[in-house]
């Protein structure tokens, strides 16, 4: 884009929420993109548009601040605009807990580290949500312990879900059968999946919630830029048709259709203005036939693993930012609550085609993403035409195989 002043963009992780932001910057500004990770993941593998640097142990302190300091230095005498932005929760929350010791060189989009752990601990986060109003499922909490003195019981009936209140010390806890949430069917479950968390290491709460009912179909999720006077700018909700089924990615959506909701657009702003929060965020909820709300499960404070579905309906998530610290453009700017317009929208697919179309429920959703795909109007992040290369093609076609092979696996085994 022309007239823009000089900006270096640094992304930390190598993911695909890493590669949908380096496509959004690459598609306006035609440079590479600085990328940090512990390790080199297949999206980003063989890029042209990601300069990725492997650091052994990056994902943690020491090494992380140890590392960053480093790497400050050789921004230090940078004359235009560092910004960093972290692509996953511990990234996210390192930057913030570390902002003092980083933004006298860069740009640090995150709010302060008590509001991020009061936003990243469930238990604190669905507080926040009776204070502001929000819809939430119904929830016990489960400590350490109480598993250690078998104090808990579950008073929602079964099925029922449980997750780990702390997000990011669940990323170090390992045990067969590991998941990012589980759906337990009957009490022996409950009690064996509970012991084997805390057996493994875990430490933080657990989150004991009434199942709401329905299929992948019913989740929505949405992403959110917050500029740095605690404005929302833009507002964009996608509707997933589907999730993989695999044990390790349970939550993770592979197809979205672009969504507008007016007044669920106008609650999450309220609540983002009035906590004074900035920079990216992403909520995922779920759609509750019971009673007709959508019901939030968690706000992760960076952008959403699919995200790029923002930028693939001509929202560029990754200029927001630039907007609001390179230019201050955006400011005067009204907030975009995205997809109003549904005449170009496209569907995001993280899965072949032929997956989409053989395990996404039949309903309408569906037929109008089918429409959509027969139109040619949809995208995936992964498959950028100006980085395209053969060793790519490899690589996409061994992720879609494996895509494939999971789906077969697990998808009857995990449906409702």
């Amino acid at each position: 884009m022309e007239n823009v002043p000089a900006f270096t963009p640094v992304l930390l992780g190598s993911d695909f929420n890493v590669y949908g932001m380096a496509r959004g910057f690459y598609d306006l500004y035609q440079k590479p993109v600085r990328a940090y990770a512990q390790t080199e993941l297949a999206p980003t593998r063989f890029s042209k548009i990601v300069d990725l640097k492997v650091i052994d142990g990056f994902s943690e302190d020491p090494v992380w601040i140890d590392s960053m300091m480093t790497i400050k230095e050789e921004y230090a005498h940078h004359p235009e605009p560092v910004i960093l932005i972290g692509c996953g929760d511990g990234y996210a929350e390192l930057i913030s807990k570390h902002k003092a010791e980083l933004d006298d060189v860069f740009i640090c989009p995150y709010i302060d580290y008590d509001l991020l752990r009061q936003l990243n601990q469930k238990e604190n986060f669905y507080k926040m949500c009776d204070k502001y109003g929000l819809p939430y499922p119904k929830t016990e909490i489960i400590t350490q312990a109480d598993a250690e003195t078998d104090q808990f019981s579950n008073p929602f009936g079964y099925p029922v879900a449980l997750k780990p209140a702390n997000s990011v010390e669940w990323l170090d806890v390992h045990f067969e059968g590991r998941k990012k949430a589980f759906r337990i069917q009957s009490e022996a479950e409950l009690n064996d999946i509970v012991h084997k968390i805390y057996d493994n290491g875990y430490t933080s709460e657990l989150i004991l919630q009434d199942f709401i009912p329905g299929d992948d179909s019913n989740m929505r999720t949405l992403n959110v830029y917050t500029d740095q006077y605690h404005h929302v700018k833009l507002m964009c909700m996608g509707h997933p048709l589907l999730e993989d089924p695999a044990p390790s990615a349970i939550g993770n959506y592979v197809a979205i259709l672009p969504e507008y909701n007016a007044a669920l657009y106008q609650q999450i702003k309220t609540f983002l203005e009035k906590i004074e929060f900035t920079g990216y965020c992403n909520f995922d909820m779920k759609y509750d036939s019971r009673d007709g709300s959508f019901k939030l499960f968690e706000i992760n404070l960076r952008q959403g693993r699919s995200s790029f579905f923002v930028t693939l309906n001509g929202y560029n998530l990754a200029d927001m930012v630039v907007q609001d610290y390179v230019t201050g453009t955006l400011r005067d700017q009204p907030t975009i609550y995205a997809n109003k317009d549904r005449s170009h929208e496209k569907l995001w697919l993280g899965v072949p085609v032929k997956v989409f179309k053989k395990y996404a429920r039949e309903n309408e959703d569906k037929e109008r993403a089918l429409a959509l795909i027969e139109a040619g109007q949809y995208g995936t992040t992964f498959n950028y035409h100006p980085d395209m290369n053969l060793r790519r093609l490899a690589l996409q076609t061994w992720i879609n195989h494996n895509y494939t092979v999971n789906f077969d696996k697990y998808f009857a085994i995990n449906k409702e």
